[in-house]
């Protein structure tokens, strides 16, 4: 599995030492495992345990969409748009900007109505709830709005109308560190909720967190998952052996650029 895509490398790049990509595979599949593991445990929590989904007719239900839309978008879709070089290491990058940027929009998208599912949950109740006032919504909001940012300087820098190969070159270490600081900070708002919510739910319906009822051991996976799914992201995206190796084309230009 680790040489799997090399044979169709041109022959510069199979002059080069190549990678150790063991386990990268092994890697790549639990992280997807971790991914649809949280969206199936999130989405069971708010299914089942707190009643269900509807829409702006019955805002209390409004609001589970909040939190399956968020781990849909800004955790497992936000993962995978981090990992669409290192997966399609050997395939033309134009086409790896495209596919990187189209999940961060859908990533975008779903952050965007699980917003206005909460928004709408706190203001069309007869009695409405504050808005923005708990360290999550801080945080929450604080990385979607840079993850916005971020999206559109990417765009800008690397498609459209895309700036000269020096600038790219200079944003390019920034565009990485900002891309894991958003997602770190999105797992932070996830299991800031996550934990807001389940003491928000405590003593309603009979549901005793300290207990550690069925719907408890839901939610600590839920946050676990998480949890898991960040550190295996972290290490893939900062282990040297799994970084999209670089083209001729790309070398020669840096070359040009550093004389």
């Amino acid at each position: 599995m680790e040489q799997a895509g090399y044979e169709n490398m041109d022959p510069y790049q199979k002059d080069q030492p190549q990678p150790n990509l063991c386990f990268f595979s092994g890697l790549v599949l639990l992280i997807q495992g971790l991914g649809l593991t949280a969206v199936i445990l999130v989405a069971v929590w708010m299914g089942h345990f707190q009643g269900g989904f509807a829409w702006q007719e019955d805002p209390a239900k409004e609001f589970n969409y909040h939190p399956v839309f968020m781990v849909i978008g800004m955790i497992f879709l936000y993962a995978d748009a981090i990992l669409a070089y290192r997966v399609f290491r050997n395939i033309n990058k134009l086409y790896i900007k495209v596919v990187h940027g189209g999940i961060q929009l859908g990533a975008l998208i779903f952050a965007g109505v699980g917003l206005k599912a909460v928004f709408d949950s706190h203001n069309l109740v007869e009695e409405p709830i504050p808005n923005l006032y708990s360290l999550h919504s801080w945080i929450g909001l604080l990385t979607v709005i840079l993850f916005g940012l971020q999206w559109v300087c990417g765009f800008v820098a690397f498609l459209f109308p895309k700036v000269g190969f020096a600038g790219r070159t200079i944003y390019m270490p920034h565009h990485v560190f900002w891309g894991l600081a958003i997602f770190g900070l999105a797992c932070c708002a996830a299991l800031t909720g996550i934990t807001e919510k389940a003491l928000f739910s405590n003593g309603k319906n009979g549901f005793s967190y300290s207990k550690l009822p069925s719907e408890g051991i839901v939610i600590n996976c839920l946050g676990l998952s998480i949890v898991c799914l960040a550190a295996v992201v972290f290490y893939v995206v900062t282990k040297p052996d799994y970084k999209r190796p670089k083209s001729p084309e790309e070398e020669e230009r840096i070359q040009l650029a550093s004389n």
